[in-house]
């Protein structure tokens, strides 16, 4: 009967233990949409994907200094970070409403408010290097999980080579482009409408591409802008570039 009774008050112990742990409240660091990431990469639009789980991608938080951030694609704006309250942390960001982050299990919880659906959002399992620029993590993570492979031209200047499309923005095999960025939102989601567009250059020059992702299919059109000279730019589909295929 002793034993029992120092059994059960050892487990009740431990137990106390692990809801009071505060590793398990602690929403320091930086967290990226996997969940949207994860929508994108069974390989359909992308911005249905963003939209539809967004519109924050990245955040990071430094309790310490009660500082958060977050990224949805064109702003970084900056909040500062109240006090913990019952395992719930409110940020509060200048001429606009407050927004409250918790932790659920390994993941951090962005609660609904009137502004913004509820979201969650995980640990990059593979960070972008030190000192990079908040979404950093979240666009390394995109890019590796929705482009990332090996694709072969099948149609298209270069027919037959293999491109690949790095997790750092670099790309390799495809004529007159070594570096690549989708877009996510902002100025570049505007002028493209509803389509898809991704920014291909090569030696610091480049130009916008409209984009289209049907499983392991990807079609890349010229943009053609149908604005005036003094209008904002407004692309649409041109002639098809490339067609490639997903290895």
């Amino acid at each position: 009967m002793r034993k029992a009774l120092v059994a059960s008050t050892l487990l009740a112990l431990l137990l106390g233990g692990c809801a009071s742990n505060p590793a398990a409240r602690d929403v320091s660091g930086t967290w990226i949409n996997q969940v949207a990431i994860d929508a994108a990469s069974k390989g359909g639009p992308l911005r249905e994907a963003l939209q539809a789980y967004g519109p924050n991608l990245e955040w990071e938080v430094n309790t310490r200094a009660n500082q958060a951030r977050y990224f949805n694609g064109f702003e970084r704006p900056e909040g500062k970070l109240a006090g913990e309250k019952s395992g719930t942390w409110n940020v509060d960001f200048y001429g606009s409403s407050t927004t409250e982050l918790k932790r659920k299990g390994r993941q951090l919880l962005q609660v609904a408010n009137d502004n913004e659906p509820e979201q969650l959002f995980g640990r990059p399992k593979d960070p972008a290097p030190e000192g990079a620029p908040l979404g950093a993590n979240f666009e390394r993570a995109l890019y590796s999980a929705y482009m990332g492979g090996s694709w072969k031209i099948t149609s298209g200047s270069g027919q037959g080579a293999t491109v690949q499309f790095q997790a750092n923005g670099q790309v390799t095999g495809l004529p007159g482009a070594d570096q690549y960025s989708l877009c996510l939102a902002g100025d570049c989601a505007s002028m493209s409408g509803g389509y898809d567009s991704i920014w291909l250059q090569q030696g610091g020059q480049g130009n916008p591409w409209i984009f289209s992702r049907n499983g392991k299919q990807l079609e890349i059109f010229q943009a053609i802008n149908t604005s005036q000279a003094d209008e904002v730019p407004s692309f649409t589909p041109g002639p098809r570039q490339w067609l490639l295929e997903k290895q």
